[in-house]
């Protein structure tokens, strides 16, 4: 398994344990991490990478996303990488920034009928791709990620997320 260097801060909301929270990512971020290695060739750094991430509520990642985004209005997962960077090419040491939001998570998990760690892995799993050069602007792009996010998933044991209409 590919080694990630994950740092958390639970900023706000009503998340589980910080160890809870810690086991998931490591175990979502590194089958990630080791999908893109060996199935997209992706080249890593020769020491573990960094990604960093922020457990937050709705109120803290609407101003984010209104500072950020010009969007002003809560999300459930915003991603800001460390360095520009297209598909393929070498990352940094730190990859960067994912900030989610727990009541956005909430509602979409319920609005979906799944289990919120499922939803939580798929936006972690989104905003890791994120850190990558991977986007959904375009609509081959999108097709492109949403077959990486929904590959990675099946390999951790978990259903389409674009198959019931996830709203990422």
């Amino acid at each position: 398994m590919t080694s990630l260097d994950i740092q958390i801060s639970v900023e706000e909301g009503p998340w589980s344990s910080e160890a809870a929270l810690q086991s998931l990512s490591e175990r979502v971020l590194g089958a990630a991490a080791d999908f893109l290695r060996r199935e997209e060739k992706q080249p890593f750094p020769k020491m573990p990478p960094e990604v960093s991430l922020v457990f937050t509520d709705d109120a803290s990642i609407r101003e984010i996303n209104a500072q950020w985004r010009n969007q002003d209005k809560p999300t459930n997962v915003l991603s800001f990488p460390a360095f520009p960077l297209t598909p393929g090419k070498m990352p940094g040491p730190m990859l960067g920034d994912i900030i989610l939001a727990q009541e956005t998570l909430v509602r979409e998990a319920q609005a979906l009928g799944k289990p919120f760690d499922e939803h939580l892995s798929h936006l972690l799993v989104h905003g890791f791709l994120h850190l990558f050069g991977y986007d959904h602007m375009e609509e081959n792009d999108a097709e492109r990620m949403e077959s990486l996010e929904t590959r990675i998933l099946a390999g951790l044991g978990l259903s389409d997320p674009y198959g019931d209409g996830d709203p990422v």
